[in-house]
């Protein structure tokens, strides 16, 4: 859903101007629903003047009144070519104070795990900026030896999303160079969800394939035939019952 511009100018001229709930303005401008709660309370957006959206033909105000008698109308935002692309990021990802330290370890992962990645699209996973690439790839980085690789989606820093599309995009790149590809580069542009449906049973190493069925048990074929017509006397060397009186006599 495209946000309108100057969305949260917009949420204040709405909250000021209309009686529209808290949720049809947060899902109009793209933000949460408590976020516009501090706008009414003056908790948020302090000193932001108002931004008409009727005036600036993103909104008509047949939707307002729509808007107005039914809390469950959501307002459709008219179609504005300058609005494209507003919600589109643009250069490193802004990381929050707590998660800063946590970079090296996934700008790390990534160089070892997907060599394939170009600097800038390491730089937009995880917020960061090339020459701190560098200095990892180089290990020159001040820190390189208390460093261990982690994920970063394991650490908040991207979504798993964001990796698979810059993974398969270097791919590409890759394929048109004409670079080829090893069997681990193919396994690890499988999806999440591909990953998770393959079966478990384990693979034969190539050496060895055709050999599934081989057993170093004998078939019942060669087997000799069973006799079952054997007795007792065949089993031991019994005396004959004529020998046996003449011993007595």
């Amino acid at each position: 859903m495209n946000k309108p511009l100057m969305a949260k100018a917009t949420a204040v001229w709405l909250v000021d101007n209309t009686t529209l709930s808290f949720k049809q303005i947060a899902d109009f401008c793209g933000m949460h629903e408590l976020e516009v709660q501090g706008i009414a309370d003056g908790d948020v957006a302090a000193g932001v003047k108002g931004f008409d959206p009727i005036a600036s033909n993103q909104l008509d105000a047949v939707e307002i009144q729509k808007g107005e008698k039914d809390p469950r109308y959501k307002l459709k935002l008219k179609h504005n070519p300058a609005a494209e692309g507003e919600e589109k990021r643009r250069g490193p990802r802004y990381t929050p104070l707590s998660k800063r330290q946590d970079r090296p370890a996934a700008i790390l992962w990534l160089v070892k795990f997907h060599p394939e990645l170009a600097d800038a699209q390491i730089a937009k996973l995880v917020g960061t900026t090339k020459p701190t690439i560098a200095s990892i790839r180089d290990r020159t980085h001040w820190n390189i030896q208390n460093i261990q690789p982690i994920d970063p989606v394991a650490l908040g820093l991207a979504k798993q999303s964001e990796l698979d599309a810059a993974v398969q995009k270097a791919a590409k790149r890759k394929a048109a160079e004409g670079g080829a590809m090893t069997d681990d580069d193919r396994r690890k542009l499988l999806s999440t969800e591909t990953s998770l449906a393959m079966s478990d049973e384990p693979r034969l190493p190539s050496a060895i394939a055709g050999l599934e069925n081989f057993s170093l048990s004998r078939d019942d074929d060669d087997k000799p035939a069973r006799d079952d017509n054997l007795d007792a006397d065949s089993f031991f060397n019994l005396p004959d019952a004529d020998d046996e009186d003449d011993d007595d006599n």
